[in-house]
């Protein structure tokens, strides 16, 4: 099914911000989330797997059901094909960029593939909080980066005070616009923040793994836990959604709000399909399935971000709910929504940049 696209997130930054230290952290992580990974230069990645860094072309299981292979950024597609194969069976793939790339190339490079197998999972940016005004000078680039991340990392939050780091934060609100920023230490973020987890069988949700008690530190008690940095608001309606008016919703999220996933009922305006939507940082995509037998109508969203208002936020969905008899979608209602439906041929202008 269409639902079951793998999801493919950027992770981008220059040197010595951590993005290699933030990769190890979601493989480490991983619990039973099967990870690909694609990196221009392996670094420091801490896995025994990884003494074949640098060998292009290789792919290396890392034991705990992630895969990794190093690759040039013109054979980005090939290995989106390889990793994709069923008998991979894995759940997210995240490409991290060489230092000084490109990351709206890649991006572009990820939104242009046909594999359908695939959707895009966002553009993370990770900076250093401690380097961050001395990176902007000898990175001119740094800015326009910012401009297109859809999640920013400021990251080593521990080495600078906290009005240096309120400083730093402010600075890259500013340039990243509607970019949901969070701040980190040692990379670490909460991976369900970039993806969803799969929890292992036998594994009970939210229970402390074997991974938490081997990788856990005294910075986790300093600097409180990841999720600290970020909202997860669920919202529910029993009655159908106008979706004129829930594009007017979904076109005007706030800044922060960094991913919105669930499913919407537009009653009348679609009565056979439910819509499954996929939403991060601007890229927006439905797509329609038959509504499973016996299974009550609702709509059902999670919104994931940084700074968020709740109760603003549930408001503004209860508006787009159906008032009454007179209040029935027109013949055009379904336009607006039906541009980001998948598309067999390319894909419309408004995904995009």
């Amino acid at each position: 099914m269409t639902t079951q696209q793998i999801p493919v997130v950027v992770l981008a930054g220059f040197l010595g911000a951590g993005k290699t230290t933030l990769l190890n952290h979601l493989l480490r992580s991983a619990r039973g989330t099967r990870i690909g990974v694609m990196v221009n230069d392996f670094g420091d990645i801490g896995i025994d797997a990884m003494t074949v860094a640098g060998q292009v072309g290789s792919t290396v299981s890392l034991g705990n059901g992630c895969l990794c292979c190093a690759v040039d950024a013109s054979e980005l597609d090939e290995y989106l094909e390889v990793l994709t194969r069923p008998e991979s069976r894995l759940d997210v793939i995240v490409i991290e960029a060489s230092g000084l790339a490109e990351p709206q190339e890649l991006v572009r490079m990820v939104l242009a593939s046909e594999n359908e197998r695939i959707v895009y999972g966002g553009l993370v940016e990770v900076v250093d909080a401690a380097e961050f005004g001395a990176t902007r000078q000898r990175h001119p680039g740094t800015d326009r980066h910012l401009a297109v991340a859809d999640l920013v990392v400021v990251n080593k939050a521990d080495r600078v005070s906290a009005d240096e780091l309120r400083s730093v934060r402010e600075t890259v609100a500013g340039l990243a616009g509607r970019a949901a920023v969070i701040e980190a230490s040692h990379g670490r973020v909460d991976p369900e923040l970039l993806f969803d987890r799969v929890v292992p069988d036998g594994e009970i949700e939210g229970q402390m793994s074997i991974e938490d008690v081997l990788y856990g530190s005294d910075d986790d008690a300093e600097h409180a836990h990841a999720h600290a940095s970020y909202e997860t608001v669920s919202l529910t309606a029993s009655t159908p959604l106008h979706p004129r008016r829930l594009m007017a919703f979904l076109d005007s999220r706030p800044e922060g709000l960094y991913r919105i996933k669930g499913f919407v009922d537009l009653g009348a305006a679609d009565p056979a399909n439910r819509y499954t939507v996929h939403a991060v940082g601007r890229f927006l995509r439905f797509y329609p399935e038959p509504w499973p037998a016996g299974e009550e109508r609702l709509t059902q969203l999670v919104l994931i971000g940084s700074g968020v208002d709740a109760a603003g936020l549930r408001k503004e969905l209860a508006a787009c709910e159906l008032s009454g008899p007179r209040d029935v979608p027109d013949e055009a209602g379904m336009w607006g929504l039906l541009r980001y439906v998948q598309q067999t041929e390319e894909e419309p202008e408004e995904t995009l940049f």
